[in-house]
């Protein structure tokens, strides 16, 4: 298992970037969040199969179609076991 937290800077809120970062995510099968940032910037925190992980960080550089990705910021991070699922947070 593998688990990142990822910042995604552009032209990333009001575009449906977090609904469809959560409808990839849960397509892979990651676990995990996504949340708007105060600073305009996407964050959001998965984790799963490796394989997966890395599609998702493919999609979080491309984002959907309204988005412009300018910058994406990934770190790994440890496994948080109490995700069930992938949300939006608010």
């Amino acid at each position: 298992m593998r688990a990142i937290h990822a910042v995604v800077k552009g032209r990333v809120q009001g575009v449906f970037f977090r609904v469809s970062t959560r409808e990839e995510a849960s397509r892979l099968g990651l676990t995990g969040w996504v949340r708007n940032k105060r600073d305009g910037s996407v964050e959001c925190f998965a984790q799963g199969l490796e394989a997966s992980i890395d599609e998702l960080i493919r999609f979080l550089h491309k984002g959907p179609p309204a988005a412009r990705v300018d910058v994406v910021e990934i770190r790994d991070e440890e496994p948080d076991l109490s995700h069930d699922d992938f949300k939006v947070l608010y």
